[in-house]
């Protein structure tokens, strides 16, 4: 197995990583004070292909693999983890149409949704079905050439300020089977949005809940058959459980970075920290190496579950659970032992290392929780009966 990036990732990283650095990295505290969803820089996101980046070529997307796409958001996770968090799951929901609807549709909605004149949300979860989305409630029932939409979806990131909805309901029985996916545009009436959240992180994306309240639309918006909602689901979970592994890599990996500044320019008794031979700056030092081996581990768990899923590997799902698990958790906690190495002024706004400990606590919770994460793992590994080679 070769662990080196190619040349193309190479150079795709540097350009996410100037993209960043020019975007998203000086404006991305102002977002989150003043809780601003920068369109304006997502549309120029787009102008880089940055909504469309596992799109299929010839669906007009960048054709990317799932690892090059997880290198990018790491480095544009590093400018803004919230922002880069909604690119993501822009993606999973253009993805989700591109992969499985009709040409038609497809024609209709893609475009404008590559280029970033709209902007998607992607409506799953529910008030009484978080982790256990199979018994979703909200139902699309059929009226003639039409469905009728009835029901709520909770926690939308992009809710209020997105044009297209990809949602989830029930169009026949009950459990899995029964579930189908549907194109709503947001504006259809009938569709009704709460408050924007008040938030302990992302504040630079809204998040609100969507009723819907009799809303009909044609039933060409229907993605794919009736009763393959739920398998679209559990397939964009695994890219999408990457994904915001990669925004934790990039909030762990600007933290440690903001860490290495601090301890190199920070000076006690005319001396850098960096300098000191203390027990207590020998233990910053420790603390910083420490750092840099929960991102790398975490670094090589995201990537191997991408290989496993671009490849097709019979246990993409469980890697993919594994990598989310891992990363989240790991990366969550550089983020909070920079914050503690900066002392106090790490708990100041002066400094980004409280957004970064906000910001990238979510991702222990989304995506199927950390908690569901384990339950997936365990599973499969007792259906093994304990033959782990059958995992590798």
């Amino acid at each position: 197995m070769d662990f080196e990036l190619s040349d193309e990732q190479r150079l795709l990283t540097d350009s996410a990583r100037a993209f960043a650095a020019r975007e998203l990295a000086p404006h991305a505290a102002d977002w989150d004070r003043e809780q601003h969803f920068p369109v304006e820089v997502i549309r120029r996101a787009a102008e880089q292909g940055y909504l469309a980046l596992y799109l299929r070529e010839e669906d007009s997307g960048l054709g990317l693999s799932r690892l090059s796409s997880s290198l990018i958001f790491e480095q544009l996770a590093a400018g803004c983890v919230a922002t880069t968090a909604y690119l993501t799951i822009h993606n999973m929901a253009t993805w989700i149409l591109a992969s499985f609807a009709d040409q038609a549709l497809k024609d209709a909605w893609l475009p404008g949704l590559i280029n970033g004149q709209s902007l998607a949300s992607y409506c799953l979860t529910e008030p009484d079905a978080g982790s256990d989305a199979a018994n979703l409630r909200t139902r699309a029932r059929r009226a003639g050439d039409d469905y009728v939409i009835d029901g709520s979806k909770c926690f939308i990131s992009g809710a209020g300020s997105t044009d297209v909805l990809i949602v989830m309901a029930r169009s026949g029985e009950d459990g899995a089977k029964g579930i189908s996916c549907f194109l709503v545009p947001a504006d259809t009436p009938g569709v009704r949005y709460g408050r924007n959240e008040d938030k302990m992180g992302w504040k630079a994306q809204p998040t609100r809940t969507i009723t819907f309240e009799g809303v009909r639309i044609p039933a060409s918006h229907r993605i794919g058959p009736e009763g393959e909602g739920f398998v679209y689901a559990m397939k964009g979970l695994n890219g999408g459980r990457l994904n915001i592994a990669s925004c934790s890599l990039g909030a762990a990996q600007a933290a440690l970075q903001q860490s290495l500044r601090y301890v190199e320019e920070r000076k006690q008794f005319g001396k850098p920290l960096s300098q000191f031979q203390a027990l207590q700056f020998k233990l910053a030092q420790f603390k910083l190496a420490d750092m840099l081996t929960d991102l790398t581990a975490s670094r090589q768990m995201v990537r191997l579950a991408a290989h496993k899923l671009d490849h097709g590997h019979g246990e993409a799902s469980l890697y993919c659970a594994m990598a989310k698990r891992f990363a989240t958790d790991h990366c969550f906690n550089v983020c909070n032992e920079a914050l503690q190495l900066h002392g106090g002024y790490g708990y100041l706004n002066d400094y980004p290392l409280e957004r970064w400990v906000r910001d990238a606590r979510v991702h222990q919770i989304l995506e199927g929780t950390n908690e569901i994460m384990r339950v997936i793992v365990a599973r499969r590994l007792l259906q093994q009966g304990g033959m782990l080679d059958h995992l590798l």
